[in-house]
């Protein structure tokens, strides 16, 4: 569409997008309660919103164009690996993967450097389970049972937690936030973590050092015994699998068996129960997997409508070349995320539009990736009604605005991202592991 859209026509055109927004906010800020709404009942409520406005049009036609959008390769090869995702990641807790890998992380933290050695463990299990709140919800007791020890406060302890949580959530193979943002830009999830260690592993490093300096004795040990280390090897075998660029649907579908047989075989549980827990695993990503269908199909209208084309057509008046394209892309994930208080979700929303706008400035997909998965995990830390803070503040008994002064790592890898936007050291990068963008 090379024609200019009207303000009215392309207002009407997003007004789908603004329903979606304000149901949800509405709905969540009349309840008090961010989760009080179903993030599907949103996008049904905007889907059926944005068919009642197409003009001229039978309402079978409206239902094939909104199941086109739904129909996309991409988006059914991103749903089978949410329920591979899903099937892996209950599969493994089932077995005691999880509590497993905590016992190792603590067996190995110096008593003098609490906060430091708290921040790691966080950055290793959430960027071996691929999921924020699960290694939150594993650490922060253990957190909180710390500061009885060490004297820290137990916001300074559950912030290095929802921090290492974070790092993990930006680069896991397993998670659903880089999964959905190298889909919907069209990369390889090893080349989007390439580029996106160069950004986030710093920001890592520098508050890892902060810690460091902060930190005090402590009295916390634990010791692993050879069963545990045993246990955390799935979690290895899918971090090592993913980095050496093997196909994700692969590592998965290999963890699911190796996670499964290593469960039986330590007398974890029988055959049945690993059946059981890989369908309740499955049937946990089933509202996401909804989610991004629904999401898809309303995306679809609204760029039938011409509403893509607007919002390229408004966003980029003052945009001049990529670093403008790319702040585009970053200030509108901020925006979508502070909304809907959902990485995940904010990834699927603006990830077709951040796409329109990396292909029309010419943004390597490998970096319009790293921008979406980044940039909603800084927003979702500013947000005290965000999953992670919530879970964070319930299990430590604070309350989660506590929590948000001591988040460092969001903060630094905020700054971190900003100076590669500004000074595009990523080029460099990109010349390392050679120019040729690698496209799904």
């Amino acid at each position: 569409m090379e024609e200019k859209i009207s303000l009215r026509k392309g207002m009407l055109a997003l007004s789908p997008l603004f329903v979606f927004v304000g149901f949800y906010l509405v709905l969540s800020l009349c309840r008090q309660d961010f989760y009080a709404v179903p993030i599907t009942i949103s996008f049904m409520v905007a889907c059926l919103y944005a068919m009642c406005i197409i003009p001229g049009m039978r309402w079978g036609k409206r239902f094939e164009l909104l199941t086109k959008g739904a129909a996309q390769p991409n988006l059914l090869l991103m749903i089978w690996i949410f329920i591979l995702a899903g099937a892996f990641a209950s599969t493994a807790k089932e077995m005691g993967a999880i509590d497993a890998t905590v016992e190792l992380c603590l067996s190995v933290l110096p008593s003098q450097l609490i906060l430091g050695g708290l921040f790691a463990a966080s950055c290793f299990i959430s960027l071996s389970v691929g999921t924020s709140v699960g290694t939150i919800a594993a650490l922060t007791p253990i957190a909180t049972t710390m500061s009885e020890h060490t004297g820290h406060s137990i916001p300074l302890l559950v912030a290095t937690v929802v921090g290492g949580a974070y790092f993990g959530d930006n680069l896991s193979f397993i998670s659903d936030t880089t999964i959905a943002a190298t889909k919907t830009q069209g990369c390889d999830l090893k080349d989007k973590f390439r580029v996106n260690i160069w950004i986030a592993g710093p920001a890592a490093l520098a508050t890892l050092v902060l810690y460091l300096f902060l930190g005090h004795p402590g009295a916390v040990s634990s010791t692993a015994s050879i069963k545990q280390i045993l246990l955390v090897i799935p979690y290895v075998f899918v971090l090592a699998a993913g980095i050496f660029g093997i196909n994700v649907l692969t590592v998965l579908a290999l963890g699911i068996i190796i996670a499964g047989a290593m469960g039986i075989a330590l007398g974890q549980f029988d055959f049945f129960t690993w059946l059981d827990a890989m369908n309740t695993g499955v049937l946990g990503m089933s509202e996401l997997i909804i989610a991004t269908i629904l999401a898809a199909g309303l995306v679809e209208v609204i760029r039938h409508q011409g509403g893509i084309h607007f919002i390229i057509q408004s966003l980029t008046k003052c945009v001049r070349g990529k670093k403008g394209a790319e702040m585009c892309i970053a200030m509108l994930t901020l925006l979508t995320n502070f909304c809907t208080a959902n990485n995940t979700i904010t990834i699927l929303t603006v990830g077709p539009l951040a796409k329109e706008i990396a292909d029309k400035y010419n943004v390597d997909p490998r970096k319009s990736a790293s921008l979406l998965d980044t940039f909603s995990c800084i927003a979702q830390s500013l947000i005290p009604y965000g999953a992670q803070l919530l879970i964070a503040s319930g299990l430590a008994v604070v309350n989660p605005i506590e929590i948000i002064p001591y988040l460092y790592y969001p903060f630094v890898l905020g700054i971190f991202s900003l100076l590669n936007i500004l000074l595009s050291y990523e080029n460099k990068i990109f010349t390392l592991l050679g120019s040729k963008r690698n496209r799904v």
